[in-house]
């Protein structure tokens, strides 16, 4: 009979041994030979009267070695699973060479795993407190949001010279050396950017310019640091490469009259709204932002619980065995040196991981497939710009069945989801402190902190 033995060789470190004895594989063994004696063509015996000989000395062998680790896997699951183990990745079978498996001279045979175990964890988010900002919305903010709404929903008109800041340029980017020259097989792309994205600096080099015209430009002094990013992305560029030289060819002089702040633009802008005055618009507008800021607030506050929990939750991890299971986990094995580079990185997720599953395990965090469905139901009518009146529409719910049949969306969702409603819970847990801030200090936390 197959017995099962375990013993603890390191922190979080276990050795599993598993004893098969010739009795509990031959009867199996014998059975398989059968069946492919029976199945068996080969040339000068009929189909299932070749001579069971003849079948042992052909496979005998694979077949004996399959049937003895095949039986030695599902012992050493079962037991796993019986004693409730709880563990990394998977065991790592311990050397053991299956040319030892002999046809002709059954015996007992013994393979040994390596397991790593996890350690208990002990989450109590109520010992931290957090700062929960409020921000302040001034009224240029408001101005601001509602003139470019007012843009939004202006008019386009096509000047013959660039005047102004609110000038629309499409423009050609054409990569060229330090002296203008343009570069084979350089970068060559289209965009289209306000004259107020320029540095002031640059601004008097396209006043006067008309289409057609050409202007040289090094992209980090032409732009300031938000806009040269937004640049930078959209021309394939990394952080190191904007201070490039590029020419820009104008193809096109707009300018956008703002609508006035009447009933065409009040329908326009706000849809689903009764807007009879201007006050009315900027209150709402003043809404939208306070909700967009308290869920900026929001994200910030789950920011500084995560590295709370990350950092101030010690956890001792079997590093032995998890660096040995790096270098055989992937498609493509890794060297020790390999795998000893990658292992802060690793640990850290990992750690974060175990974390995050037992917050959800204490606090019963469930996802279930009507919480998917509403996600996707959400995602589509934020992407579309739809209101919840739209949401009955046969094609929706098509839409919806097409994605939960998407396996990689549903996993995103679900850990998305997941994520969410776990710190939905620790936000009630911890001690939050309300804090006044403006929005341009909070948006400097946001750059400095954000995960």
């Amino acid at each position: 009979m197959a017995t099962v033995t375990r013993e603890n060789i390191g922190l979080l470190n276990d050795k599993i041994v598993v004893t098969i004895a010739k009795a509990d594989y031959l009867n199996k063994f014998e059975q398989s030979l059968t069946k492919q004696a029976k199945n068996a063509n080969i040339p000068g015996f009929r189909k299932g009267m070749v001579p069971a000989g003849l079948i042992k000395k052909m496979y005998g062998q694979s077949v004996l070695t399959e049937e003895v680790v095949r039986l030695a896997e599902a012992q050493l699951f079962n037991y796993l699973d019986t004693e409730k183990l709880d563990i990394f990745a998977q065991p790592l079978p311990l050397e053991f060479d299956t040319n030892k498996i002999e046809v002709n001279n059954p015996t007992d045979y013994t393979f040994s795993f390596e397991v790593g175990l996890k350690p208990e964890l002990s989450i109590d988010a109520s010992k931290y407190s957090v700062t929960k900002y409020v921000i302040n919305i001034e009224d240029k903010i408001v101005d601001e949001e509602l003139d470019r709404l007012r843009t939004r929903h202006g008019k386009m008109t096509e000047p013959e010279t660039v005047t102004n800041d609110e000038n629309v340029l499409n423009v050609l980017f054409t990569e060229t050396d330090e002296n203008g020259n343009v570069i084979e097989g350089g970068i060559s792309k289209a965009n289209s950017v306000l004259v107020k994205y320029f540095t002031e600096n640059f601004k008097p080099n396209l006043m006067g310019k008309k289409k057609d015209d050409v202007v040289s430009l090094q992209l980090n002094k032409a732009f300031d640091e938000k806009e040269l990013e937004f640049i930078a992305q959209d021309l394939g560029l990394e952080k190191d490469d904007t201070a490039k030289y590029f020419n820009i060819t104008i193809t096109k002089v707009g300018h956008v009259e703002k609508a006035e702040l009447n009933d065409e633009f009040f329908a326009a802008a706000f849809p689903d709204k009764e807007v009879k005055t201007a006050e009315e618009a900027r209150n709402i507008v003043k809404e939208e932002i306070a909700a967009a800021y308290a869920a900026q607030s929001r994200n910030q506050i789950h920011d500084q619980i995560y590295h709370l929990l990350l950092d101030n939750t010690t956890i001792e991890f079997p590093e032995a065995f998890l660096k040995r299971w790096l270098q055989t986990s992937g498609e493509k094995p890794k060297t020790a040196e390999e795998a000893e580079t990658e292992f802060p990185s690793f640990v850290n997720s990992l750690k974060w991981t175990l974390i995050s599953t037992q917050i959800s395990k204490d606090n019963k965090i469930e996802v279930l497939p009507d919480d998917i469905k509403a996600f996707a139901k959400n995602q589509l009518f934020s992407y579309m710009g739809m209101g919840m009146a739209q949401a009955e529409q046969p094609w929706v719910d098509e839409y919806i069945s097409r994605m939960m049949k998407d396996k990689k969306f549903v996993e995103d969702s679900y850990y998305k989801i997941q994520t969410d409603k776990m710190f939905t819970v620790l936000e009630c847990q911890v001690k939050a402190k309300d804090e006044s801030i403006s929005a341009d200090d909070f948006a400097k936390k946001l750059h400095h902190h954000h995960h």
